[in-house]
């Protein structure tokens, strides 16, 4: 028997649905464009004179706008200008991977007041939770926070975190799949928690924070220990049907070996220290290679051909199907890596891809290591940020207990 498809749930803005879509459009356009007035706002946005004014007089009134001094010349009062306040919130970020934990503490102007980073081989939730518990007054100490002023805390991680078979994972690492990431959190802090994919997260801080600011549709690359990718599209998170866009890591490529691998095996960390294990330089650090060493240095210079020939066809692929504004390219490669795999890439993206109607072409994105722990941070500030349709509204998968997506 055929089943007849669902019909897709159209969802309709009400009065308060659509002010706070108004308000979150203009405290982005005050963090893109400011300081700005009143008049430049409505401009910005197509708002009322009249909408602009009630929205930034509630903005200033709870703190998260702020003056910055006023425009003068032209007839009449000198027109005030507004800027972001940076301490009308702060929230706490936590990026989790399978070889390092970070945490940050982050004002409301984006800025990162401290970090606590800690180096591990697929840390378990224990290791989180004792992470957590044991840095996170050192770390609000560390940026001048006080508990109470603490908004929520956002938490990114790889979607499949213990399900992935990447290279060294334990036995028991698909214990992940079975945890909590609430329960993980739910003290000392009493505050909201909200979980994120680590490529979405990233992408996320990135538009609002990074060269987002400047393109309002870009495909996003996280290269950590794995390969993740997020889409934005005018300025808003495309999730997909099942929260599971941008994943180009699990894409398969030509290995450059006369085999077929996952784009990840090649482009991550977990690839890099592949290819020095291969060459017999098993003790070379990934994250800060010594290319001085001739050895060390070879390695590099194969590993970045062999990825940037392997993101050829995905990138043209994304061009076709996307049309994005620019490929940004974070994680945690170390930059210069970043940088020679984008121009590589561009260049044989552009030989390869004379057939494709556009190319947009690879940066390197503003956020670099700590992208999606930021990213994260700003997951309690999604009621006030970011400009969200109504497709946006948040959706907790069932049968998945570490997936909690936040309304971003």
């Amino acid at each position: 028997m055929i089943r007849a498809r669902q019909s897709p749930r159209l969802v309709g803005a009400n009065i308060e649905h659509a002010g706070q879509h108004n308000q979150r459009v203009v405290l982005h356009a005050i963090r893109v464009n400011g300081p700005v007035t009143r008049a430049d706002l409505a401009d910005v946005t197509g708002l009322t004179p009249a909408t602009v004014t009630n929205i930034t007089n509630r903005l200033l009134e709870s703190g998260l706008l702020d003056r910055a001094g006023q425009r003068r010349g032209g007839r009449g009062q000198p027109a005030t200008r507004l800027v972001v306040n940076p301490n009308g919130a702060f929230s706490v970020g936590v990026n989790i991977d399978r070889d390092h934990l970070t945490m940050v503490a982050v004002d409301f102007g984006g800025a990162v007041r401290a970090r606590i980073g800690r180096e591990m081989a697929f840390p378990m939730p224990e290791d989180v939770r004792a992470f957590y518990t044991g840095e996170i007054d050192a770390l609000l100490a560390q940026a001048g926070m006080p508990r109470s002023a603490v908004t929520g805390i956002g938490v990114a991680l790889p979607d499949d975190l213990g399900a992935v078979d990447l290279p060294g994972r334990p036995a028991d690492y698909e214990r992940w799949s079975a945890t909590r990431l609430e329960e993980l959190f739910a003290a000392p802090l009493n505050v909201p928690i909200l979980v994120e994919n680590d490529a979405a997260a990233a992408a996320i801080g990135e538009m609002q924070f990074g060269l987002g600011q400047h393109y309002s549709s870009f495909f996003y690359l996280l290269a950590t220990f794995g390969l993740g990718g997020g889409v934005v599209v005018h300025s808003l998170y495309d999730r997909g049907a099942d929260g599971r866009s941008g994943e180009i890591g699990f894409m398969i490529v030509d290995d450059g070996r006369g085999g077929m691998t996952q784009l990840q095996n090649i482009l991550s960390l977990a690839g890099l220290a592949r290819e020095f294990d291969l060459a017999g330089l098993s003790g070379e650090s990934v994250r800060a290679p010594d290319v001085t060493k001739a050895p060390v240095a070879r390695v590099i210079q194969n590993w970045v051909e062999r990825a940037a020939q392997a993101l050829v066809q995905p990138m043209i692929a994304v061009n076709c199907l996307l049309n994005p504004e620019v490929v940004l390219v974070g994680g945690r490669l170390p930059i210069a890596l970043i940088e020679q795999i984008a121009h590589r890439t561009n260049t044989l993206v552009r030989m390869h891809g004379r057939h494709a109607p556009a190319i947009a072409p690879i940066r390197a994105a503003a956020l670099a290591e700590d992208a999606a722990a930021v990213g994260a941070a700003l997951l309690p500030f999604g009621e006030l940020l970011l400009p969200a349709d109504a497709g946006a509204l948040r959706r907790e998968r069932t049968g998945d207990p570490i997936h909690h997506h936040a309304a971003i």
